[in-house]
């Protein structure tokens, strides 16, 4: 899925509704989710109620007035995530690698059972589904035709995946016809008997007529009535939450919410509303018939082929697609939209449905589609291959985006309007989703253990996108966003990049699988060239087109192409858990003029490997730089250099392709000349994070000032943050410099920046800069001037508040709702809640905690007011993380009596599996 998951960035792209939170950083660097876990795993003693609590206590401590708080709490979800990822699961850093373990149907490891490609008794060539909807039932009358044969051995019973169905009737019917032109009527007339079976609420068995073989083409149709709210949760391997199919505000009594439907298949929830073989390793075509209110518009996999108005105000849409996919695939999605649209070059279209309020923003939010289906067209060498390409925002999407095949669906955050869009895009997002229609739809993983075929992939393609878009420097950015990731992961859980056993097989939606998968293929394509990369990628996908893979074919295809064997390679990155932690000691020899650096591969060797490690070394003397390839390959190991005298700087990795960890000690020298003279964007960026926090030094500060004006953004603000509360020599200068940057620059964040130091300085010298920027392009940088503008409490304060507290950007309100929360008005109750209410998911959280301070800062009466509203919030908000920030609102009311005990229930009450273990680990505080 293109789905930003619970562990950053990254698949699940859970957002959210669900969580989609992309890993970016708080504008404040040393405020990165990811450092501050690493930071806390040293400062605590690594147990949940420790780390969380600290956690907890350092966002209670932060100025609530400051816009680093907002940034960071918009960011909160992400660490406690993260945090319950790396301190609730047991470490598995010591597991044998699965390579190792004899692969024996049945065999069950302390990682889990054994879990092979789904045996293929049956293949299903063909589904046609007639689906309506009862909405108020929240329930899905249907029927379904099936075309399958057996795939070798001849059967006579048909096993399917069907959850928490209602069985009307299942019958044989006649092989001769179109299916999927032929009406209802006429469906029914080639019906040849009926079937027996027997159904336990997840298998449905039918029993055939005779036995069939290979050579058979065998039609079953079924009636059915599909209970999405009803699918069985009580037995080992069922899903905690999986619906498949999601009724959207059904009675239409939430205000402001539009009704909708739509459909999540991944990993195995397409069962949960049709019967099919719910395996990744089936794939067949469809025709799907959507019989909807007139009023609503519909979208589904392949092409809309006819429309039929039908009687009492409904209309029959006909979806058809002709190549074949894997059943998780399948989608379906109701509702009011606007639709906008591109066309390619060759005919093909694309189209983006919003809802009405974005019709006029759809192309900015999705125009960049057709440049990325040529680009990735281009690199993967082959055109896309599908017969049209849709994407569609929903509310309340529980997978943050996912890459059905023609038509993805995304979260309600997509959604923007064109001026939120200068402070960045979703591009990450739809690029990834783009590219699983190479990756995942046309070549699909056959079975979730080798889910890096599909995710690895489609996150490196984000990173193939920003650097053909972007350039390098952006590109290594978010490679470092993902590289942070992982290794945060990596902390508690590391395991092989491809699964033979695991427990469940959501647990592969991990770092592992998205953020580790894809700086793996970038040392891969660093290894081969890109040349033979590309070439490679569509050898693969030319020899597994419609079909499914697994990791020894892509290996397989990277041999045909370079000649080499590549066994090594994929047996230390895929099939081994872990990464190399490489300690250099560097030491200059005068009497021989030469350089050593003493390697040690630290890393437990016994549970991962040595690794074998073929990369570049970059000794630079006297301002020239010779460039040397080495091979690491031994646990301890020595490389010599020829050096005429002691070198200005001794790069290691010259290429900054590395996934691991490398400590490799240098002076303050070293790092100004490898920020000075490196290429890299890593080695510029170490170079800088080296020197945070050492501005009483006089090269180090030096530095920094030039970083204020470097060409990348990202230094720019890096430095910039380093300047916070400064008050040393030069300040009068350095504050020129930020004063510049935040009326200038050219970037939202480094404005955003400069203005939240030159706040931090407290002379009030820049009130007017704050003044100025309530007018910026970018909303960002708008809502951090109303904050550090209103601080000083100018006596236009009420009427620049009103002037903002209507803006259509929620960080806009979030700032106006944080002034007013320090005043706390009884007449602003009314002004909170309406505000509150019409917020996207991830806003709302952010907007609580200032809702909070509201209450904390209020009368009882005004606090007693607000207890119904935030136990509704509690108890029945979609989106699990709002669900907790409520929970955390009522926390701070608990002198109210009723209040704990009210609290104690919600925990009670609470089903969704990511928050019960939330409420486990912190619920109290």
């Amino acid at each position: 899925m293109g789905r930003y998951t619970l562990y950053g960035r990254y698949r699940r792209y859970h957002n959210n509704a669900g969580v989609v939170y992309s890993c970016q950083e708080s504008s404040r660097s040393r405020e990165n989710p990811a450092d501050l876990i690493f930071y806390l795993s040293k400062r605590t003693k690594n147990t949940n109620k420790n780390i969380l609590t600290y956690i907890y206590t350092i966002i209670l401590k932060r100025d609530v007035t400051s816009h680093d708080r907002g940034l960071f709490l918009g960011r909160l979800i992400f660490v406690i995530c993260t945090a319950l990822l790396l301190f609730s699961v047991p470490s598995q850093a010591a597991e044998v690698a699965d390579t190792l373990r004899r692969r024996n149907p049945g065999t069950v490891s302390s990682q889990g059972a054994y879990r092979p490609e789904r045996p293929r008794k049956s293949d299903i060539l063909y589904t046609r589904l007639d689906v309506a909807f009862d909405w108020e039932k929240q329930q899905v009358p249907a029927s379904a035709v099936l075309m399958f044969k057996p795939h070798f051995y001849p059967q006579n019973i048909l096993e399917l995946d069907a959850k928490g169905f209602d069985i009307k009737g299942i019958a044989l019917m006649d092989t001769v016809g179109d299916y999927g032109s032929l009406s209802t009527e006429e469906i029914q007339g080639k019906v040849k008997k009926k079937l027996e079976y027997t159904y336990d609420k997840r298998k449905l068995l039918i029993k055939l007529d005779q036995s069939y073989t290979r050579k058979d083409t065998v039609f079953v149709k079924i009636d059915y009535i599909a209970r999405p709210n009803d699918v069985p949760r009580d037995k080992p391997g069922d899903s905690a939450s999986d619906k498949g199919l999601y009724f959207i505000n059904a009675d239409g009594m939430d205000e402001g919410k539009p009704k909708q439907i739509w459909t999540q298949g991944e990993t195995e929830g397409s069962s949960c509303w049709f019967p099919t073989i719910d395996a990744p390793n089936q794939k067949f075509t469809q025709d799907i018939y959507i019989t909807v209110d007139t009023t609503y518009k519909t979208l589904s996999n392949g092409l809309l082929v006819a429309q039929n108005e039908g009687k009492n105000g409904l209309r029959t849409d006909h979806w058809k697609q002709t190549l074949p996919h894997a059943p998780y695939l399948t989608m379906l999605a109701v509702g009011d939209f606007v639709v906008a649209k591109d066309m390619m070059p060759n005919g093909l279209e694309l189209s983006y449905y919003v809802e009405p309020k974005y019709g006029q923003d759809a192309h900015a939010i999705f125009g960049r589609t057709p440049e990325m289906m040529g680009f990735f067209a281009n690199v993967f060498g082959i055109e896309y291959p599908w017969e049209k390409y849709a994407q569609i925002a929903v509310r309340d999407f529980v997978a943050g985006a996912m890459e059905n095949t023609t038509a993805t669906v995304h979260e309600e955050g997509v959604q923007n309007d064109a001026r939120s869009l200068v402070d960045g895009n979703s591009d990450a997002v739809i690029a990834h989703e783009l590219a699983h229609h190479w990756f995942g739809d046309y070549v699909t993983a056959e079975e979730w253990g080798q889910l890096p075929l599909n995710e690895s992939f489609a996150n490196y393609s984000e990173y193939l996108w920003s650097e053909y878009n972007n350039g390098k420097y952006e590109a290594d950015w978010q490679n470092l966003q993902e590289m942070k990731a992982y290794l945060a992961e990596s902390e508690t859980k590391q395991v092989p990049m491809i699964r033979y056993f695991y427990k469940d097989r959501e647990n592969m939606f991990d770092s592992h699988s998205y953020a580790k998968g894809g700086r793996i293929l970038h040392m891969l394509r660093n290894y081969v060239g890109d040349d033979a990369f590309f070439a490679s990628l569509q050898h693969y996908l030319k020899s597994h087109a419609f079909g499914t893979a697994e990791i020894d074919d892509l290996r397989m295809s990277f041999e045909k192409v370079t000649g080499e064997d590549l066994n090594w390679f994929f047996d230390q990155w895929f099939h081994k858990p872990g990464h190399p932690n490489i300690k250099i000691q560097q030491e200059y020899a005068a009497a021989t003029g030469k350089v050593l650096l003493k390697l040690k591969q630290t890393q437990d060797t016994l549970a991962t490997t040595v690794y074998r490690l073929p990369l570049k070394v970059d000794v630079w003397v006297n301002g020239k730089k010779s460039q040397y390839n080495v091979l690491v390959d031994k646990v301890n190991q020595t490389l010599e250099f020829p050096a005429a005298k002691k070198p200005d700087l001794v790069v290691f990795d010259a290429e900054a392709q590395l996934l691991g960890v490398v400590e490799h000690e240098k002076n303050r020298r070293e790092m100004e000349f490898q920020y000075t003279h490196s290429d890299r964007f890593l080695h510029k960026y170490e170079a800088l994070a080296s020197l945070e926090g050492n501005l009483t030094d006089t090269l180090a500060r030096a530095i920094l000032v030039k970083a204020m004006t470097d060409p990348f953004w990202k230094f720019r603000q890096m430095a910039i943050s380093n300047f916070s509360e400064y008050d040393g020599d030069g300040f009068a200068d350095i504050e020129k410099v930020i004063q510049s940057a935040a009326r200038q620059d050219a970037h939202p964040q480094v404005r955003s920046e400069a203005m939240i130091t030159l706040a931090s300085f407290g002379d009030n010298n820049s009130d007017s800069i704050f003044r100025e920027a309530l007018s910026d392009s970018s909303y960002q940088v708008v809502s951090v001037a109303i904050e550090k503008y209103l601080m000083a409490q100018p006596t236009d304060a009420n009427e620049i508040a009103a002037q903002f507290e209507n803006s259509p950007n929620d960080a806009i309100v979030t700032s106006v709702g944080n002034y007013y929360a320090g005043l706390a008005q009884p007449e602003r109750f009314d002004w909170f809640l309406d505000k509150m209410k019409a917020m996207k998911p991830t806003e709302k959280y952010n907007f609580l905690q200032v809702f909070g301070k509201y209450l904390i800062k209020s009368k009882q009466d005004v606090q007693r007011k607000s207890i119904p509203v935030l136990e509704g919030l509690a108890r029945e908000n979609p989106s699990y993380f709002v669900r907790f920030g409520a929970f955390q609102a009522l926390g701070l009311l608990t002198d109210i009596q009723g209040v704990a005990a009210l609290r104690k229930d919600i925990r009670a009450k609470e089903t969704e599996p990511k928050l019960k273990e939330m409420y486990s680990q912190f619920g109290d505080l």
